[in-house]
């Protein structure tokens, strides 16, 4: 039996980016794919109606359930024993201060904002993130040449891979596009060390500003390069020339 529709779930405004996943089935396949274990601090960020939320309780899992919609976040709070249900932004709420695990399907309109959220700072103990977003973002974010500032430094912390293309009947309502499994996982060492990651990213960012082959880098290439370079681009030099490092580029930003 299918969710409700999307229309009790609009966002302020009418905007209408949350899409339920179909059937409790796909749900449950998804929480076994990622690994789900008893005991596990798992946040459903975007709860919606709550087919990821039962079943990471059927698992055992400890469950936040996040839902901006109060209407929504009210029919989840008492369902399951044990489940913290927060009303609010799933890009703004609080992150745990122990290690844990996500498992959402995200509001495609605010997936880099919750994204940011999530693994922005590499102090935040996210272990693994199992999200539901548009089949254009999750291909997108798992490139091994990342095409953002946000994608270089996310993989300095955490590898990213795309395990699932879930096709646009899978939702009630169908999006526009189909949607993807991305997964991103915490690297056992970080290839930057936590504690420059602001140095980081503005070296990162610099080298996307002045340099027309920064998307040609790999997570693995930039981290060498601000190894090499980092003194120099926190004092305000250029993230470097020559060999495989960025080009200047001519004739303007």
């Amino acid at each position: 039996m299918s969710e409700p529709r999307a229309r009790g779930a609009r966002r302020p405004g009418g905007a209408r980016s949350q899409h339920f996943l179909r059937t409790q089935a796909l749900a449950a396949e998804l929480v076994r794919d990622a690994g789900i274990g008893a005991g596990d601090l798992v946040l459903d960020l975007g709860a919606g109606g709550g087919r990821l939320t039962g079943e990471l309780v059927g698992v055992g899992a400890r469950v936040i359930a996040v839902e901006l919609d109060p209407r929504w976040a009210s029919r989840l709070r008492g369902r399951w024993a044990g489940v913290e249900v927060v009303q609010g932004d799933a890009a703004c709420v609080p992150l745990p201060s122990e290690p844990f695990r996500v498992v959402a399907n995200l509001p495609f309109d605010r997936t880099t904002a919750i994204l940011r959220h999530l693994l922005d700072s590499p102090h935040v103990p996210l272990v693994r993130a199992d999200v539901i977003v548009e089949w254009g973002v999750a291909v997108k974010r798992a490139l091994p040449w990342p095409s953002t500032v946000n994608d270089v430094v996310w993989g300095a912390w955490y590898s990213a891979a795309v395990t699932r293309r879930l096709p646009r009947r899978a939702f009630e309502p169908p999006p526009a596009v189909d949607a993807g499994v991305l997964v991103f996982g915490r690297r056992a060492e970080p290839l930057v060390p936590p504690e420059l990651a602001d140095r980081y990213r503005r070296f990162v960012a610099a080298g996307f500003r002045r340099n027309a082959n920064a998307r040609e880098l790999d997570a693995y290439e930039w981290a060498r390069l601000f190894r090499r370079r980092g003194a120099r681009a926190a004092a305000g030099a250029r993230p470097g020339k020559g060999g495989r490092r960025p080009r200047p580029r001519r004739g303007g930003s």
